[in-house]
């Protein structure tokens, strides 16, 4: 390289406090001004102190989890404040403080937010926040940009109202440091007016050595919870920078329970009802298990629904009737009606179950009808006992396509008028695929619940741990009735089911004092008479507003399960921004400090909605909001498009050692070209599948040009050819052009003695609007929008994979629905993306044909 190019290489600090998946460092090298970006490990940053203090009052959570660290370098880095909340969980406040100046949140309307949001990023200006879902906690990240050896402190606060599940409260922190911390707290405290029974703290990175750190002290109705292990104690072995802290920790407690109708608390002009009264006995259940074994549920879900099933069965009370439905296009009974849950008849259905096995596409509709029928046509012929309770358990992993499969309100609407508030329906979703959304509207409006349920090896698990949720109804049809002239704002005081272990609550505002006229009573239907006494409730002067708080948080939750009402929904705006709640319909923003780069830029806190949020964990750079276009696999090409939730896919047969253009951008000078590689040697079935194995990238401007290969990582600039790094010992390339795109290069490592496979490279761009309109290649054609249309859904040759006629560029293109592998959010294991399968090498959808991308060098144009 000439004496006179100078390269920076500049760490830049990623540190993930709390709960992270990965403490990464960035290597920021700059010639002139070509940016090449490689993730590695580094401690340049010290989190010091990390506390997590959490208040109950009332079955009430208020958490405050504080975390400071240092930026030890003479240089300023950007660190990344990262940690995850329970899902229930309303964000009520973000705040950084930085050299004295304190930053506050402010939550606001989402749609204003989000105005503030683009209004940042079209103008240049950083703004975003890494959010994703997992089964109980969201993540919450924030990066800023701290001066050399300065301090940053971060503070989060959020609420929940914590519900009882199996008789017990459950109070969740997960910790995740990734490094021994100086300063390391979690401090609970628990008030409970009934006094509490039990208290357990449990985390699951316990040993025996840090087990009899945690403190506990019960006295009455307050308990005290502590966990502040030393640095060392931490520490996986003496002198290690490895930490055990990593994982959940988990308080469970229960209260005491002396009165029928529960315990009634007047606090500050509200009032809260617990209903949870013990000793009732089971009301008998006729279940209907209908059950998807449509051919997506092929594998390792069959395995797991029989698995849990036969659980289930051997459960059964003998008092209990059950049947079972299996569904894929057509429906297969175990028998005509319910059977009582006999020695001899749970044997019979297990033995059917057994049998249970894929095939076909999925017709919800008849399936859950058909249950609905059994059900009737038993009640109708008195076969089944006058005190149960009736309820179908619906288990899917995919989307209706069969049968009535258009149209999902049409399907809604037939199970709602069939069943008829007779009984109750729960909807168990499995896996990523299935549309959620669907389900729970159902499951809803039938008096019942839904729930996801996560591919994995615990799912069998998660399906018996739901059934035992719902299994045991203790009451049906209870009503909490409150003097009409005492109370204002009731939240929902009728519910059509009580299940053992759970609680009701109720809360309102107290329009008076007059507290001998306020009398409570409880209606509801049992196993056997209820006869129970009127109470009153206590009132208590406590300083604090966590009893309205609650009342707001209760109140705001129910509003947003009847979204479709405008009334409710404005009404939940309202309070959601009165009380500084990030709800689904607000938004916290956060605006960052001013630094050298530019003026303030804000990030925007938001809430997703179960049917919108689960997407695998960020492991490594955020997903950005415009659409993303990538080539993955075999290979596999995608054009993600967020507007239209929806995306399109194809795929390049080619031969072993075919170059092919990308990307080519003639004003800006940015070129792009890409090498496939074959398998070592053919495989069995004759197949031969090819891979990128290197890139070439130019930027004439500049006169840059960079290789990347699954070998090396080389740069040529003024004539020389300079290797800077072995990318086996990465997974990820992030490569910034100065002010325009970027593009991301994965590394897929495969065993080194795999008998046909390689290592690979996928290649991802971001920020492809910065690219001028005359860009264009396999990729770049896409870059500033396609437009199409689909239309004439029919089966295809594979039940899951429905055909249709795509409308394109002037074409009648046959496409296939299906999926693709994305590694943008977990660069481990990907995850598979719903898209429109275009054929024969993209035909129809690309400009001309693909042999027409063909050239003849790493960094030819032809």
């Amino acid at each position: 390289m000439a004496d006179n190019t100078v390269i920076h290489c500049i760490p830049m600090m990623y540190v993930k406090c709390l709960c992270c998946r990965l403490s990464i460092f960035t290597i920021y090298c700059v010639f002139q001004y070509f940016h090449l970006f490689l993730l590695l490990f580094l401690s340049q940053v010290e989190v010091y102190s990390v506390k997590v203090d959490c208040t109950v009052t009332y079955r009430f959570a208020h958490t405050v989890i504080t975390s400071k660290a240092l930026n030890k370098a003479n240089f300023s880095q950007e660190i990344v404040f990262e940690m995850e909340l329970p899902k229930t969980a309303f964000i009520t406040n973000f705040s950084m403080e930085i050299d004295g100046q304190i930053y506050v949140g402010e939550v606001k309307e989402k749609e204003k937010a989000k105005k503030q949001y683009e209004k940042a990023v079209s103008s240049g200006r950083t703004a975003g926040l890494v959010k994703a879902s997992g089964r109980k906690m969201e993540k919450f990240s924030v990066s800023v940009n701290i001066a050399a050896e300065s301090n940053v402190t971060f503070i989060m606060t959020y609420e929940e109202l914590l519900q009882r599940k199996l008789g017990q409260y459950e109070i969740l922190t997960r910790v995740k440091p990734k490094q021994p911390i100086q300063e390391f707290q979690i401090v609970t405290n628990i008030y409970e007016p009934q006094g509490i029974s039990y208290v357990d703290a449990n985390a699951t990175f316990f040993s025996n050595e840090l087990l009899p750190l945690v403190e506990k002290r019960v006295t009455g109705n307050k308990a005290h919870i502590s966990f502040s292990p030393t640095m060392e104690q931490q520490r996986k072995c003496p002198g290690c920078d490895g930490t055990l802290i990593d994982g959940d920790f988990i308080i469970k407690y229960d209260v005491n329970r002396a009165k029928s109708l529960g315990d009634i608390q007047i606090v500050n002009g509200y009032f809260v009802h617990f209903f949870a009264p013990p000793d009732l006995p089971t009301v008998p259940k006729n279940v209907v298990f209908v059950i998807d074994r449509s051919g997506s549920m092929s594998g390792r879900k069959i395995e797991q629904t029989r698995e849990a099933l036969l659980a289930i069965l051997k459960d059964l009370s003998e008092e209990d009737h059950f049947a079972l439905i299996l569904f894929d296009d057509s429906t297969d009974s175990w028998r005509t009606s319910l059977s009582k849950a006999t020695k001899e008849n749970v044997a019979a259905g297990m033995d059917f179950v057994r049998m249970i096995q894929q095939r076909g596409s999925t017709n919800i509709n008849n399936a859950v009808l058909e249950g609905v029928n059994m059900l009737v046509k038993d009640r109708q012929e008195k076969k089944l006992p006058e005190r149960s309770t009736d309820m179908i358990i619906l288990l899917t992993d995919g989307m209706p396509n069969s049968g009535e499969h258009y149209h999902l309100p049409k399907i809604q609407e037939n199970i709602r008028s069939a069943i008829g508030e007779k009984m109750s329906l729960f909807c168990l979703g499995f896996g990523n695929d299935v549309d959620y959304s669907f389900l729970d509207v159902m499951s809803k409006q039938n008096k019942g619940v839904a729930r996801r349920i996560f591919e994995g090896s615990d799912a069998a698990v998660q399906l018996q741990g739901f059934y035992e949720e719902v299994a045991s109804t203790l009451l049906s049809e209870v009503d909490l009735r409150y003097p009409d002239n005492a109370v204002d704002s009731l939240t929902t005081n009728h519910y059509s089911q009580f299940f053992k272990g759970s609680e009701i609550v109720v809360a309102g505002r107290v329009m008076n004092n007059d507290l001998d006229n306020f009398m409570v009573e409880v209606f509801g239907q049992g196993a056997t008479a209820m006869d129970w006494d009127e109470i009153y409730p206590d009132e208590e002067y406590i300083f604090g507003d966590f009893t309205e708080r609650l009342w707001a948080y209760l109140t705001i939750q129910q509003l947003l399960e009847n979204r479709s009402n405008a009334n409710a929904t404005a009404k939940a705006l309202e309070m959601s921004l009165h009380y500084s709640f990030v709800t689904p319909l607000t938004s916290m923003v956060v605006t960052k400090p001013e630094t050298e780069d530019g003026p303030d830029s804000p990030f925007i806190a938001d809430k997703l909605t179960e049917a919108h949020q689960y997407r695998p964990p960020s492991y490594a750079y955020q997903q950005p909001a415009q659409p993303t276009y990538f080539v993955d696999g075999d290979p596999h090409f995608m054009i993600e498009l967020p507007e239209r939730d929806d995306a399109l896919c194809f795929n390049i047969n080619g031969i072993p050692g075919t170059i092919f253009n990308l990307v080519r951008d003639p004003e800006q000078g940015i070129l792009v070209n890409g090498q496939i590689i074959g398998d070592k040697k053919i495989a069995p079935d004759g197949k031969i599948n090819t891979y990128f194995w290197r890139f070439g990238i130019i930027h004439q401007t500049l006169g840059v040009r960079l290789e990347v290969s699954t070998q090396d990582i080389s740069v040529l600039q003024d004539g020389k050819w300079v290797k800077l790094k072995d990318p086996r010992e990465l997974s990820l390339y992030m490569i910034t052009l100065k002010d325009s795109v970027k593009f991301v290069v994965l590394l897929h490592k495969v065993w080194v003695k795999h008998p046909y496979h390689r290592d690979y490279l996928g290649f991802y761009t971001l920020d492809s609007h910065l690219l001028s309109p005359s860009v264009h290649g396999l990729l770049g054609q896409f870059y500033h929008g396609i437009e199409y249309e689909v239309s004439g859904l029919r089966p295809g040759e594979v039940p899951e994979k429905p055909d249709a006629i795509m409308y394109v560029k002037g074409q009648e293109l046959n496409v296939t629905r299906g999926w693709q592998r994305d590694f943008q959010r977990d660069v481990k294991n990907g995850e598979n993306v719903p898209c429109w399968f275009i054929h024969s090498n993209g035909t129809g959808l690309i400009d001309g044909d693909a042999t027409d991308y063909v050239v003849s060098g790493l960094f030819k144009t032809v």
